[in-house]
């Protein structure tokens, strides 16, 4: 039996044409710290939560109040919206969690999804790379001015959402960026940011906070990963 994945919307939204980002981290933190200062630039407003049963159960303090840890971002005007996590997912969630995020794009007619993976490169690489899952998501890479991914693989989250969407039609674009391995990586962080920010017009990244904000966010999240690894060690067992 597949895990469930529910998502609580707090209000309607219009999103038609728009466009998600998959702030889920997946090697390193740099995806969900470039996320986090592309909510605070762009100005997305929390507009929901994602919670499953078989999430660590723990609770985000922020400025003295309590925060799911996947949360939806949302900016209508810009038509953008960014699923942010504190989590590091099980592998064992990961197929649902594709999922579910090409369904609820669905739902919401959005245009493109735009997720992310890390590849360690102690050699200072600064090349990005991206892959798109289809014929128009690879021509907005190549317009973009990334280099396009013609061989190799893509695990996860990213690689999950690159074979459903091959399938349905859904615009998918993974954004490959190198990082060191250390953190709190801002440079790789921006490097990211700034990718997205050329896929999707309207949205920004502020440099020079993102470093303050790169700590910050890297501390939540390795705080969230500690609390909930002994529930993992029970939950998956």
């Amino acid at each position: 039996m597949l895990p469930k994945i529910r998502i609580k919307e707090f209000k309607p939204l219009n999103l038609e044409g728009g466009y998600l980002i998959d702030g889920f981290p997946s090697a390193g933190f740099s995806s969900a710290i470039a996320s986090e200062s592309m909510i605070h630039t762009s100005k997305l407003k929390l507009a929901g939560i994602i919670d499953s049963e078989l999430f660590p159960p723990i609770s985000i303090i922020k400025n003295g109040k309590p925060n799911y840890p996947s949360r939806i971002f949302v900016n209508e005007d810009l038509k953008v919206s960014i699923f942010l996590s504190y989590l590091t997912l099980d592998q064992a969630l990961h197929r649902t969690t594709a999922k579910t995020m090409l369904k609820w794009a669905q739902k919401h007619k959005i245009g493109l999804i735009v997720s992310s993976i890390a590849v360690k490169s102690p050699e200072g690489n600064e090349e990005i790379i991206g892959i798109g899952s289809t014929d128009a998501a690879r021509k907005k890479v190549k317009k973009a001015g990334l280099k396009v991914l013609a061989h190799g693989t893509v695990p996860g989250i990213p690689g999950m959402l690159l074979n459903e969407a091959s399938i349905t039609g859904q615009d998918v674009i993974v954004i490959i960026f190198h990082t060191d391995g250390k953190g709190p990586d801002f440079k790789s962080s921006a490097q990211l940011c700034l990718a997205m920010s050329q896929l999707i017009p309207g949205a920004s990244c502020d440099i020079p906070s993102l470093q303050k904000e790169a700590e910050k966010a890297e501390s939540i999240i390795k705080e969230a990963e500690e609390g909930s690894k002994h529930m993992k060690d029970i939950m998956y067992r």
